[in-house]
């Protein structure tokens, strides 16, 4: 069966945060946090057999969206959720008119820079020394939204 990619609730947010505790690599984030992308929009889900898989969310800045957040579950990773995820993610952000999606990412996570630019992201700059713990740079990314 294959997953639905649907708006997250509020009733997803233990679910969300559980997955990501689970996620080595994934941003830690409060309800608190969750529940404001809710409010925006920019929050949705992959289920599987109504058991969460997935998510991605993004921050609306004005005419511009920031993907934030991008999980799937380590046991349904290499399934095409995450490429599904932002697929759904494009959609929203161009029915809501948005031109443009941008997200960063640590330089040595190359398996998620090499997803991006799959995806039609274009590398467009560098934050040094952005992460902690490690300390490392954060590569910038852009992608301009069909019209």
């Amino acid at each position: 069966m294959p997953h639905t990619i649907r708006r997250a609730t509020i009733n997803d947010v233990p679910a969300i945060i559980a997955l990501e505790r689970a996620v080595a690599n994934a941003a830690h984030w409060s309800r608190e946090q969750y529940e404001s992308r809710m409010k925006e929009n920019a929050l949705l889900v992959a289920e599987h057999h109504q058991r969460l898989s997935g998510f991605i969310c993004a921050c609306v800045l004005a005419d511009e969206w920031e993907i934030e957040n991008v999980v799937v579950g380590n046991e349904f990773r290499r399934r095409g959720i995450a490429s599904a995820l932002l697929s759904a993610l494009f959609e929203s952000a161009k029915k809501a008119g948005n031109p443009a999606l941008h997200l960063e990412v640590r330089e040595s996570n190359a398996e998620a820079r090499q997803f991006y630019m799959k995806h039609g992201f274009q590398q467009v700059g560098r934050r040094p020394k952005y992460y902690r713990d490690p300390p490392e740079d954060a590569i910038l990314y852009s992608r301009l939204m069909a019209t």
